[in-house]
């Protein structure tokens, strides 16, 4: 099939090399030429296991084309994907202002029926506004020429959104139209293989689906966070309790990891969206905000306990940290932990050495060069001259260190365990102070 889709962010750039995979004939479109030129040439600008090589692969065989030229992407498509970024308004709402653009270009160059699908993580009602805006163009053209707007969210995790892609749990798909469900069922037909994934509802509830679904993850990781923060004052261990309840299926193990906040391009603004959302329609969604509030203070927690151990005064010392990322498997910062640790850190007058396997660029895009950060090659390297440590992204490199060695290294040797990565018994028996979430009998004895 032939597929257009605007946008070569994490979404667009991985659905579109998936389809592309598949062997439909995929143009993904972004105004950015140098980004456009990157692509062209193999160079991927994010960092996602296993995308290079699909990009590369179907690039060459000519199933994946890059281009900035909407008008002869839209002529070429069945189906138009708009895969474009929605951030954060000034106050939370998701900004429209991207996926609206694509519309009107849409409107103005459609000369034939297509199938317009909102990928983008988008509020209730962004469909009608699509359609509205398609409309409006098609009649300034004077053009008579039918389409539908489809709501089809994306649940792809950054660090497994090839496999995500490749191997969906479900497919959403929002729309009244057979005939744009019919084309969507083909193009999706290679993902069904093994059984129909195809959720099929109407719009609305479609875009409400995927607010809904990111808002209940956040919702259990601020319920740990909340679980942690009693267990360190009530003096038992979170990921005993973790086990416990983890245990019960109606539970389950997912997402109920206590540790530093959550981060990404999704979780924090889309939480905020929906409780926007929810409140221009008269209704105050009383626990979305109670999520946002738990994870905005559980992020000030490693630097809280870092203070903690210096008795308030960390001018002159230097802190290492382990992770950057918001979490592994990717090079994106937005929303990290780390960030609001580091900041805290040179406010306070320390300095940091960090170590991250793949952030390391972002890092240095998003601060320039400072005599306080110093971007390390190792994570071993990250702890020379340096005071204690901090762990913030739970790389697998991270989870079995010599101790001992980061004993000998450490100035003042504690490790702050922003993620549980160790259990308090090894770290203590190699002679260093442990901190981690929720571990409270460690935490209160060392009090």
């Amino acid at each position: 099939m032939k597929v257009t889709l605007f946008g070569t962010g994490y979404v667009g750039l991985v659905t579109g090399a998936c389809l592309a995979e598949m062997g439909n004939h995929v143009v993904c479109v972004d105004i950015d030429q140098a980004k456009v030129e990157r692509l062209e040439r193999g160079e991927i600008p994010i960092f996602e296991p296993g995308l290079e090589p699909i990009v590369r692969r179907n690039h060459a065989n000519g199933q994946l084309e890059f281009t900035t030229e909407a008008a002869p992407a839209i002529g070429h498509a069945q189906i138009i994907f708009i895969a474009v970024g929605t951030p954060p308004d000034e106050d939370g709402s998701a900004d429209l202002q991207y996926v609206l653009g694509v519309a009107r270009s849409i409107g103005q160059h459609l000369d034939r029926y297509a199938v317009i699908v909102n990928k983008s993580t988008v509020p209730v009602g962004t469909a009608d506004r699509v359609r509205k805006a398609v409309a409006e163009e098609l009649a300034a053209r004077g053009a008579n020429i039918e389409f539908d707007v489809v709501s089809n969210p994306e649940f792809l995790k950054e660090g497994d959104a090839v496999e995500d892609c490749l191997r969906p749990d479900r497919i959403v798909i929002g729309t009244s139209s057979e005939r744009a469900v019919d084309l969507l069922r083909k193009l999706y037909a290679p993902f069904n293989r093994n059984h129909d994934r195809t959720v099929v509802m109407d719009v609305r509830s479609a875009e409400l689906t995927k607010y809904a679904a990111n808002a209940m993850l956040a919702t259990k990781i601020s319920f740990m966070n909340e679980i942690a923060n009693i267990a360190e004052r009530v003096g038992a261990d979170v990921e005993l309790v973790r086990q416990g309840i983890g245990s019960d299926p109606r539970i389950g193990y997912h997402f109920i990891y206590p540790g530093a906040g959550y981060g990404g391009s999704c979780f924090p603004k889309d939480v905020q969206a929906l409780e926007r959302t929810a409140r221009a329609v008269g209704y105050e969604a009383r626990l979305l905000g109670a999520v946002e509030a738990v994870n905005h203070d559980q992020k000030a927690k490693l630097f809280e306990f870092i203070q903690r151990y210096f008795h308030g005064d960390l001018h002159g010392r230097t802190i290492a940290l382990w992770g950057l990322a918001f979490k592994p498997n990717t090079d994106d910062m937005r929303e990290a932990s780390s960030r609001r640790l580091m900041e805290a850190l040179w406010s306070a007058g320390a300095k940091v050495r960090a170590f991250d396997p793949e952030a390391r660029e972002e890092t240095q895009r998003l601060y320039g060069h400072r005599d306080d950060m110093v971007l390390c090659d190792n994570a071993y390297q990250a702890l020379e001259g340096a005071d204690v440590l901090a762990i913030v992204t739970e790389w697998k490199a991270f989870r079995s260190p010599d101790f001992a060695r980061i004993r000998a290294m450490l100035k003042a040797p504690a490790i702050f365990d922003g993620r549980n990565l160790y259990e308090p018994e090894a770290v203590e028996e190699a002679g260093l102070a442990y901190y981690g979430i929720g571990r409270g009998r460690s935490l209160l004895r060392s009090e």
